[in-house]
């Protein structure tokens, strides 16, 4: 298998509309945004709840697929490092992992805090957060 098909299940919606002026990271002022679900798995948003910490998964739409090395966080001054040991968007599948808090609940519509996605960012799927995580 070379490849495989994954279902956009939702839609980042931001105040975020492009990269050159988004956070890289969540604490470093991204804003608070919806997810807007498609109606299809509305049962399986059924056992969120607000205050609830979640690793929400993106496509990142606007990456390009091709770069392999970068200067981490951009800084020309940093030597080059693959993409695999950095949290750049740009890479052969752009990903995007995010830790983000739930701050309300409207049917098939979740707010979160602190999401650094840009407005219409696919998203592909939301998963619990179990114990500590290490986002260094």
């Amino acid at each position: 298998m070379t490849s495989f098909d994954a279902r956009i299940i939702g839609r980042v919606d931001s105040p975020l509309a492009d990269a050159a002026s988004a956070p890289r990271q969540p604490d470093e002022g991204a804003p608070s945004a919806w997810l807007n679900f498609d109606p299809s798995v509305q049962d399986a948003l059924s056992s969120l709840h607000v205050g609830d910490e979640v690793l929400l998964l993106t496509w990142l739409d606007r990456a390009d697929r091709s770069v392999l090395r970068v200067h981490a966080r951009g800084d020309m001054s940093r030597p080059l490092e693959g993409v695999f040991s950095t949290r750049s968007p740009h890479r052969p599948n752009p990903i995007g992992l995010h830790r983000v808090e739930i701050t309300a609940i409207e049917g098939t519509r979740v707010q979160v805090r602190n999401l650094e996605a840009l407005d219409g960012t696919p998203i592909l799927d939301v998963k619990p957060l179990l114990g500590e995580v290490d986002e260094r």
